[in-house]
Protein backbone atom coordinates (compact mmCIF):
# COMPACT_ATOMS: atom_id res chain seq x y z
CA UNK A 1 0.00 0.00 0.00
CA UNK A 2 1.05 3.51 -0.77
CA UNK A 3 0.01 7.12 -0.03
CA UNK A 4 0.18 9.78 -2.65
CA UNK A 5 0.30 13.08 -0.86
CA UNK A 6 1.38 16.80 -1.32
CA UNK A 7 5.07 17.37 -0.41
CA UNK A 8 5.83 19.33 2.82
CA UNK A 9 8.26 22.21 4.07
CA UNK A 10 10.04 19.01 5.97
CA UNK A 11 9.95 16.26 3.88
CA UNK A 12 12.71 17.73 1.58
CA UNK A 13 15.53 16.77 2.77
CA UNK A 14 14.31 13.08 2.55
CA UNK A 15 13.23 13.62 -0.94
CA UNK A 16 16.82 15.49 -1.86
CA UNK A 17 18.24 12.03 -0.48
CA UNK A 18 15.77 9.94 -2.47
CA UNK A 19 17.04 11.67 -5.63
CA UNK A 20 20.65 11.59 -4.62
CA UNK A 21 20.24 7.94 -4.23
CA UNK A 22 18.66 7.16 -7.35
CA UNK A 23 20.38 10.08 -9.29
CA UNK A 24 23.68 10.76 -7.57
CA UNK A 25 24.46 13.99 -6.13
CA UNK A 26 25.87 15.36 -9.11
CA UNK A 27 22.62 15.52 -10.62
CA UNK A 28 22.47 19.36 -9.88
CA UNK A 29 25.44 19.92 -12.77
CA UNK A 30 22.11 19.30 -15.16
CA UNK A 31 21.41 22.02 -17.36
CA UNK A 32 17.82 21.52 -16.07
CA UNK A 33 19.12 22.70 -12.73
CA UNK A 34 19.82 25.75 -13.52
CA UNK A 35 15.98 26.43 -14.73
CA UNK A 36 15.40 25.93 -11.07
CA UNK A 37 17.97 27.24 -9.17
CA UNK A 38 16.20 30.43 -6.87
CA UNK A 39 12.56 29.28 -8.44
CA UNK A 40 10.50 27.33 -6.00
CA UNK A 41 8.95 24.41 -7.16
CA UNK A 42 4.72 24.60 -7.97
CA UNK A 43 3.10 24.35 -4.76
CA UNK A 44 0.69 21.42 -4.92
CA UNK A 45 2.59 19.60 -7.75
CA UNK A 46 5.15 18.07 -5.69
CA UNK A 47 4.17 14.61 -4.12
CA UNK A 48 5.45 12.35 -2.62
CA UNK A 49 4.51 8.28 -2.33
CA UNK A 50 4.69 7.02 1.19
CA UNK A 51 4.88 3.73 2.65
CA UNK A 52 2.97 2.01 5.45
CA UNK A 53 5.69 2.56 7.61
CA UNK A 54 6.12 5.87 6.80
CA UNK A 55 9.20 6.05 4.51
CA UNK A 56 9.11 7.74 1.06
CA UNK A 57 9.42 5.72 -1.68
CA UNK A 58 8.72 8.28 -4.23
CA UNK A 59 8.65 11.64 -5.09
CA UNK A 60 7.73 13.78 -8.38
CA UNK A 61 8.26 17.47 -8.64
CA UNK A 62 7.33 20.10 -11.27
CA UNK A 63 8.48 23.45 -11.93
CA UNK A 64 7.43 26.73 -14.00
CA UNK A 65 9.56 27.70 -16.67
CA UNK A 66 9.14 29.66 -19.79
CA UNK A 67 8.98 28.33 -23.54
CA UNK A 68 9.43 31.23 -25.78
CA UNK A 69 6.58 33.88 -24.41
CA UNK A 70 4.57 31.15 -23.14
CA UNK A 71 4.27 29.76 -19.27
CA UNK A 72 4.83 25.67 -19.10
CA UNK A 73 6.14 23.27 -16.41
CA UNK A 74 9.11 21.23 -16.33
CA UNK A 75 8.20 17.78 -14.77
CA UNK A 76 11.58 16.38 -12.96
CA UNK A 77 12.83 14.92 -11.16
CA UNK A 78 11.11 12.24 -10.59
CA UNK A 79 12.42 9.37 -8.53
CA UNK A 80 11.42 5.58 -7.09
CA UNK A 81 13.55 4.22 -4.86
CA UNK A 82 15.44 1.47 -5.99
CA UNK A 83 13.88 -1.33 -3.57
CA UNK A 84 10.36 -0.27 -5.01
CA UNK A 85 11.63 0.39 -8.73
CA UNK A 86 9.42 -1.52 -11.41
CA UNK A 87 6.03 -1.63 -9.58
CA UNK A 88 4.56 1.23 -11.29
CA UNK A 89 5.28 4.05 -8.30
CA UNK A 90 7.02 6.22 -11.15
CA UNK A 91 3.75 6.37 -13.24
CA UNK A 92 1.65 6.56 -10.51
CA UNK A 93 3.00 9.82 -9.35
CA UNK A 94 3.44 10.89 -13.00
CA UNK A 95 -0.32 10.16 -13.67
CA UNK A 96 -1.06 12.17 -10.57
CA UNK A 97 0.87 15.31 -11.16
CA UNK A 98 -0.26 15.68 -14.35
CA UNK A 99 -3.87 15.44 -13.53
CA UNK A 100 -3.50 17.90 -10.87
CA UNK A 101 -1.55 19.79 -12.84
CA UNK A 102 -4.48 20.00 -15.20
CA UNK A 103 -6.78 20.52 -12.52
CA UNK A 104 -4.79 23.89 -11.61
CA UNK A 105 -4.99 25.07 -15.03
CA UNK A 106 -1.38 24.67 -16.61
CA UNK A 107 -1.42 23.94 -20.23
CA UNK A 108 1.84 21.97 -20.90
CA UNK A 109 4.19 20.21 -18.95
CA UNK A 110 8.00 18.87 -20.42
CA UNK A 111 10.76 17.55 -19.89
CA UNK A 112 13.87 15.35 -20.59
CA UNK A 113 13.83 11.65 -20.96
CA UNK A 114 13.23 8.63 -22.81
CA UNK A 115 10.52 8.77 -24.82
CA UNK A 116 9.88 5.09 -25.14
CA UNK A 117 9.05 5.25 -21.08
CA UNK A 118 7.41 8.89 -21.50
CA UNK A 119 5.07 8.56 -24.32
CA UNK A 120 2.71 5.80 -22.36
CA UNK A 121 1.60 9.22 -20.22
CA UNK A 122 1.62 11.33 -23.30
CA UNK A 123 4.64 12.61 -23.96
CA UNK A 124 6.02 13.13 -27.55
CA UNK A 125 8.73 14.73 -29.10
CA UNK A 126 9.16 18.54 -28.82
CA UNK A 127 10.81 20.16 -32.02
CA UNK A 128 11.92 23.70 -32.07
CA UNK A 129 11.80 23.06 -28.18
CA UNK A 130 15.51 24.14 -26.64
CA UNK A 131 16.37 23.40 -23.53
CA UNK A 132 20.04 24.82 -22.26
CA UNK A 133 23.16 22.84 -23.74
CA UNK A 134 24.26 20.18 -23.40
CA UNK A 135 20.57 19.07 -23.21
CA UNK A 136 19.90 15.77 -26.38
CA UNK A 137 17.20 17.69 -28.22
CA UNK A 138 15.56 14.03 -28.90
CA UNK A 139 15.17 14.25 -25.50
CA UNK A 140 13.05 16.80 -24.76
CA UNK A 141 9.23 15.76 -24.15
CA UNK A 142 5.86 17.24 -23.91
CA UNK A 143 2.54 16.66 -23.22
CA UNK A 144 -0.56 19.26 -23.42
CA UNK A 145 -1.27 22.11 -25.70
CA UNK A 146 2.37 22.55 -27.34
CA UNK A 147 0.90 24.72 -30.98
CA UNK A 148 2.61 26.93 -31.80
CA UNK A 149 4.79 26.99 -28.73
CA UNK A 150 8.80 27.04 -29.78
CA UNK A 151 11.73 28.41 -28.79
CA UNK A 152 14.44 28.46 -25.63
CA UNK A 153 13.51 27.31 -22.25
CA UNK A 154 14.03 30.16 -19.75
CA UNK A 155 13.98 30.13 -16.44
CA UNK A 156 10.56 31.46 -14.44
CA UNK A 157 10.69 34.93 -13.59
CA UNK A 158 13.97 35.43 -16.01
Amino acid sequence: MVDIAKEQPNDWWEVEALFDLCFAPGRTALSSYRLRDGVPPVDGLCLIARDDYGAIDGAIRFWPVRVGQKEALLLGPIAVHPTRQGEGLGGLLIREGLRRAEALHWPRTMLVGDAPYYSRFGFHHLKGVEMPPPTNPARVLGVGDWQGVTGKVIKWGG
